[in-house]
């Protein structure tokens, strides 16, 4: 597993769109690694259990246990699931660049708001887009 920093620096870079199924499972990868991360800073093991076929679901599943706050981040989640199904359906398609694209922000929202709470516990309660904390993460 990849260190959030690592993490932040992929999003941060470009996507190769030239392997479109493979880079949708790389984005997908990411939002599994950044859940993990999430239930290992709470001492638990991260399950291999999957939620409606993606692991990813199972992750945020099991964090959200507890600290109903963390289901602030299942919608995006669920659409991170959405757009790699699209990408990998199909992948010849004239919009896979723009899907692609748009799971690269998806992850990175959920890397935000898992890197954010773990700052602050309250992250999700109103706003995952926090400034003070997204000044914190650029310092």
């Amino acid at each position: 597993m990849r260190s959030l920093a690592t993490i932040g620096e992929l999003l941060e870079g470009g996507i190769d769109t030239a392997t479109p199924a493979a880079t949708a499972r790389d984005l997908l990868t990411i939002g599994e690694e950044v859940l993990e991360h999430w239930l290992q800073a709470r001492g638990l093991k991260p399950t291999a259990s999957k939620a409606e076929g993606f692991r990813l679901l199972g992750l945020h599943r099991q964090g959200a246990r507890g600290d109903p706050s963390f289901n602030a981040c299942r919608e995006t989640c669920r659409e991170l699931v959405y757009h790699y199904n699209l990408v990998t359906m199909e992948p010849g398609d004239s919009a896979t660049a723009q899907r692609l694209a748009m799971m690269q922000l998806v992850a990175s929202h959920i890397y935000y708001f898992v890197s954010g709470k773990m700052q602050s516990a309250q992250l999700g309660e109103f706003c995952c887009s926090s400034r003070d904390l997204r000044l914190k993460q650029a310092s």
